[in-house]
């Protein structure tokens, strides 16, 4: 549970990604692309009946098992030749091992520490209690937090280095689904910080303000984000 609670702290590195010169994931004609027209929105409020730590465990792990398997389609690509860092526009992540240190890795080896560390939490019961009677800790809500930024981390390099493969297996739609999901539950739960989604303000704001999005516009994403700077930050 250690590698949940390091920090990360972002710093200039003065050099522009090529593929920043056009967001590919922006275009219309693949935004207006969904598998559904739900109303996402009306979707993630919390039931009357069911527990807010319920809703946010069961809500958790599915978008765990769903951004995993939605990663692994384009994983082939994502190798440590094509994505040498951890990027989301102009942003890299580095990894922070159990003792806090922080440790540069490829992005195929950071989604694997991401995903084996969330299969290790969403598994261990005294975490994510599934049998009658077993209490949250007291942790639970920052844990949940901390699950969702590395997840979203995932889900933008995805659409940063990896929209063009998913485009060509035809699962935008699916994508911008799941995206759209996501981030409303994370914004109704509070369980995203505007400054870690920044990078992506743009996407969401096309996507969580459309008609399809289910979402009304401007809860969360700020629109002028600093998504355009010509440098990259670590974080």
């Amino acid at each position: 549970m250690d590698w949940l609670m390091g920090k990360s702290k972002a710093k200039p590195n003065g050099k522009k990604p090529a593929a920043e010169e056009k967001k590919v994931y922006l275009e219309p004609e693949h935004t207006k692309s969904r598998i559904t027209d739900f109303a996402f929105k009306e979707l993630v409020v919390l039931p009357r009946e069911i527990d807010l730590n319920e809703w946010l465990a069961s809500n958790t792990t599915t978008f765990f098992h769903h951004i995993n398997l939605q990663y692994s389609t384009i994983s082939e690509f994502c190798t440590g030749e094509t994505c040498q860092t951890m990027a989301v526009c102009n942003t890299q992540y580095c990894w922070h091992d159990e003792r806090g240190k922080k440790v540069k890795c490829t992005a195929p080896q950071y989604v694997d520490f991401v995903m084996s560390s969330v299969q290790k939490l969403v598994t261990d019961e005294d975490v994510f209690p599934t049998k009658y009677g077993r209490e949250f800790p007291s942790s639970f809500e920052s844990l949940v937090k901390k699950i969702c930024k590395y997840l979203f981390h995932v889900l933008g390099h995805i659409y940063w280095a990896h929209f063009k493969e998913t485009l060509a297996l035809e699962l935008h739609g699916h994508l911008n689904t799941l995206y759209v999901h996501f981030i409303l539950f994370a914004r109704e739960f509070n369980l995203l910080d505007p400054k870690e989604t920044a990078v992506l303000d743009d996407l969401t704001e096309v996507l969580c303000s459309s008609p399809s999005g289910g979402g009304g516009g401007g809860d969360g994403a700020s629109s002028g984000a600093p998504g355009a700077q010509n440098h990259v930050k670590e974080r």
